[in-house]
């Protein structure tokens, strides 16, 4: 397949060119980047050298018309200019940022304050959660890649909403490493500024929860509880950690049978013995999310822990997780690697 990454110098980006270095079936041909343009991959990320030397280019959609499949791994707001040109031209796009998961543009113009630029194919873009949306992902030409805080929350609660087991309200707790907040020079992330501390944010309302409410609303149409999200940043680099407080209505329901009988088909979804507390670092440059469902002291209020790597099934490797399925390869396809330690 040939591939074109446009935005190659953020961590999604970068993480994307790793992952696809040595992918057997992923022959990337163009990268983009006005600000490291005429420079080599490698040389930008030596870790890359003898894997990815090609140079980053201008965008320019007649050369990536060229490609099989275009990632688009920038901020909000670029992907939804130069989508409509590819697709027309025969190109399949999957978008890493948030330009396509929203299917209302009265929602996108909320909550990212610009008016969408090609409405029309809001209703046509797939969301690529595989463990909800497989069958769909495989015939799809646009692919809205979740964001990092969505796949672990949604994960984390799909076997109880698809059940209806949800009763009243749903508190997500959620923490992330640093890297969710990009790679550019923001005093908030500096290193002097995250370490040894720890903070809430967007408390009264964060661009990923519109998303997470509507994947929810898919799993289940009766699903109409409130739901309360709270995203916190922790001085790590990788790694997210969802937290989901709910009660359910069959007080007998076995959860952990629940939870395995749902993904046990499911490649990159762990679900840990029972009593189990999931880690970020069991998580760290794989594509696993793992998780472990709780009742504590067999009361009312169920506990979801769901952890992932934001930058790999958070982001990059998801995207090449709905790649593969696009073209019909094995799933795990150039992602079936152990997560590393420390």
């Amino acid at each position: 397949m040939k591939i074109g990454i446009v935005g190659g110098t953020g961590y999604t980006g970068a993480e994307l060119l790793r992952l696809l270095a040595t992918h057997p079936q992923a022959d990337v041909q163009v990268i983009t980047s006005r600000s490291e343009c005429g420079k080599a991959v490698s040389e930008l990320y030596p870790g890359l050298r003898g894997k990815m030397d090609i140079p980053f280019t201008e965008p320019d959609n007649e050369v990536l018309s060229q490609c099989d499949l275009v990632f688009f791994a920038t901020p909000n707001g670029i992907a939804m200019q130069s989508v409509p040109t590819l697709l027309d031209k025969g190109v399949k796009v999957i978008d890493l940022a948030a330009d396509f998961r929203l299917t209302n543009p009265a929602d996108w113009r909320q909550w990212y304050g610009v008016d969408h630029a090609c409405p029309q194919l809001l209703g046509e873009a797939i969301y690529g959660l595989p463990e909800m949306n497989r069958e769909a992902i495989r015939q799809a030409r646009l692919v809205a890649n979740p964001g990092c805080y969505p796949t672990a929350t949604q994960l984390g609660l799909l076997p109880l909403i698809q059940n209806d087991l949800v009763e009243g309200t749903v508190i997500v707790d959620a923490k992330s490493g640093v890297s969710g907040a990009g790679r550019g020079a923001k005093v908030a992330s500096l290193m002097c500024e995250v370490s040894e501390s720890f903070k809430a944010y967007g408390v009264a309302g964060h661009r990923h929860l519109p998303e997470i409410r509507q994947g929810l609303s898919r799993m289940s149409a009766s699903f109409d509880g409130e739901l309360v999200f709270v995203p916190h940043l922790t001085p790590m680099i990788r790694g997210i950690h969802a937290t989901a407080y709910t009660t359910v209505r069959d007080h007998s329901i076995d959860l952990q049978a629940l939870y395995e009988q749902a993904y046990e088909d499911e490649p990159f979804v762990d679900v840990m013995p029972a009593g189990s507390l999931p880690e970020t670092r069991s998580v760290k440059a794989c594509n696993q999310c793992r998780i472990a469902a709780h009742r504590p002291q067999g009361g009312d209020t169920v506990v979801i822990l769901s952890v992932i790597d934001n930058l790999v099934k958070g982001a990059a490797g998801q995207a090449i997780q709905n790649m593969n399925i696009m073209f019909g390869l094995d799933e795990a396809t150039g992602l079936d690697v152990p997560a590393i330690m420390p």
